[in-house]
């Protein structure tokens, strides 16, 4: 008989090397009939030891073929080892494995990033079965197990065992090592995540709001540093077969912890659209940088006003953007239109995937004259561009998105695909495969229009909606809050931000969901995330001490 020895999935590793994604030994309750079916008094035993129905079993041996183990239950605690080893005339065909578990050191953190791994279903095998996979595989299932799986895996041993006509071992007649599966590097910084998952958690906790996500990218480069979605879940209740009552409490959350807020939720990105808007209505030459337009609480045309229904007087792009002045940007779409306005926000990149190597990213939407005929089959009215140069309206961005279009201003245009891992190594260290960045796009714009853009978001972090929460921060940096209207209950909170701002090395996106305004529920996650990235980067000496105040 062969039997089976399961590889060892590749381990992931943060940037700097430290440890993310492990695995442990467990033991894994398994059938093998190696001469004669499993009795029926056997799998009912078997089936109360375990907790597990004994249809589920029956299913799992008719499922099965071929001589591999039938795995049963994952991970067993060594009370049931025990009891199955001393009592092994009870259990006639029963069998205790050493497997490798899945460990996700960081549990809840960064779970939606990494994934979870889980038994094969019969589905996948279907599928599955000319690539060499087979019953009792674990399989990634989301995140990077799933998107790297092929890599990560690794390929099973075994032994050729010689048995008695019970069935039982003889001698080891041949053994074949099992191939650990290549491990993961990947962009990552370890301590950054954690400090971005804090940041979150707190702010959460302090305002009483229950969902939120954040990226953390380099725009330089297009990698992720960290990735936040909240809730979230411990990847670990996968690993050794999810129980149903833990099953039960993730699916029922009504803020559902399994969807990557980061990358899949798409929500109306508020002012800070007013990035792309300011672009375009610069680009277009249907303003210049001096022009004052006067704020006197609502626009002229259309009686559609600021937030709170202040009037902001005379106002030039500069002060403008400072201050998220809605009326100034209405205005700018009404000169822009909604066609103009739509080939900006494509030009950005918006309303299609980023191509991030994670797994359900949402393409979001971009407010266009097509759009509504599609959707409502109906005509295109002016209040519509006004609620799009804004963010409102037909306009949906993912959090990695809005962090994209920060980042293509802090990168002087440039747009790099995101990514999470950075290469794909052997356990001896070999190269398998590298991810550098990847230009995917430049902004056609004059870099005059880029410059003014930039210094303008610099302007809102030291006077303008989100100075008060920057006020003492010790680098120079360029932020953009956004409150976007939900029809679902409280406003959603967002902040774009990026920085130190003459070199940025990170662009920062949150929001929190139904948080209110952004400047009182989003900044101060941003802020605590860039105050943990300079101090990281100042302690591996990667970037000069800030100056004392």
């Amino acid at each position: 008989r062969i039997i089976p020895s399961m590889a060892p999935r590749g381990t992931f590793f943060d940037r700097n090397g430290q440890l993310l994604v492990t695995n442990r030994p467990g033991f894994t309750v398994s059938l093998l009939p190696l001469t004669e079916p499993i009795k029926d008094e056997v799998i009912v035993k078997l089936g109360g030891l375990l907790n597990v129905p004994v249809e589920d079993i029956k299913k799992k041996i008719d499922n099965h073929y071929g001589f591999d183990p039938i795995h049963i239950k994952s991970d067993v605690t060594p009370d049931i080892v025990t009891i199955i080893e001393e009592q092994k005339n009870t259990y006639p065909g029963v069998v205790i494995e050493v497997q490798p578990i899945r460990n996700y050191i960081l549990k809840q953190e960064a779970a939606h990033t990494f994934g979870y791994v889980s038994e094969i279903s019969d589905e996948e095998l279907e599928r599955k079965k000319s690539e060499g996979y087979r019953s009792g595989d674990i399989v990634g299932k989301f995140g990077l197990e799933r998107v790297y799986d092929k890599y990560i895996r690794g390929v099973n041993g075994g032994e050729q065992v010689e048995v008695d006509v019970a069935g039982k071992p003889v001698q080891i007649l041949g053994k074949k090592e099992p191939t650990p599966g290549a491990d993961l590097i990947l962009t990552l910084d370890r301590d950054l995540q954690v400090a971005a998952e804090q940041a979150v958690d707190a702010q959460l906790a302090e305002i009483s709001a229950n969902a939120a996500a954040a990226v953390v990218m380099n725009p330089q480069t297009g990698e992720v540093l960290a990735l936040v979605s909240r809730p979230a879940f411990d990847p670990n209740l996968f690993a050794h077969g999810i129980s149903t009552k833990d099953w039960n409490a993730i699916n029922e959350n009504p803020y559902h912890p399994m969807d990557n807020k980061a990358i899949t939720g798409e929500y109306p990105p508020g002012s800070t659209f007013k990035i792309v808007t300011g672009t375009a209505a610069l680009a277009a030459q249907k303003v210049t940088p001096d022009e004052m337009i006067f704020d006197s609480g609502t626009h002229w045309l259309i009686p559609k006003g600021n937030a709170s229904g202040e009037a902001l007087g005379w106002l030039n792009f500069r002060d403008a953007l400072a201050h998220s002045d809605n009326v100034y940007f209405y205005e700018m779409g009404n000169r822009l239109g909604v066609d103009l306005l739509e080939y900006y926000s494509r030009m950005f990149g918006l309303g299609e995937v980023t191509g991030i190597d994670l797994p359900y990213e949402s393409e979001g939407m971009v407010a266009s004259q097509a759009l509504k005929r599609k959707l409502y089959d109906d005509d295109w009215y002016l209040s519509e561009t006004f609620d799009a140069a804004i963010g409102q309206g037909f306009n949906l961005v993912t959090p990695l998105q809005a962090a994209m279009v920060m980042g293509e201003i802090a990168a002087n245009g440039k747009r790099y695909k995101p990514h999470v891992v950075q290469k794909i190594v052997t356990q001896d260290g070999e190269l398998i495969k590298e991810f550098p960045p990847e230009l995917l796009s430049q902004l056609d714009v004059p870099d005059r229009v880029i410059e003014l853009v930039q210094s303008s978001l610099r302007d809102v972090a030291k006077y303008g909606t989100a100075a008060r929460n920057f006020a003492g921060f010790p680098y120079d940096i360029a932020g953009k809050t956004g409150t976007a209207e939900n029809s679902q209950g409280r406003d959603h909170g967002w902040f774009v931000g990026y920085g130190p701002f003459d070199n940025p090395t990170i662009v920062v996106s949150v929001i929190v969901e139904q948080g209110g305004f952004g400047a009182a529920s989003a900044v101060p996650i941003g802020r605590k995330i860039m105050e943990a990235a300079f101090s990281l980067a100042v302690a591996r000496g990667q970037m000069p001490a800030p100056p004392p105040q």
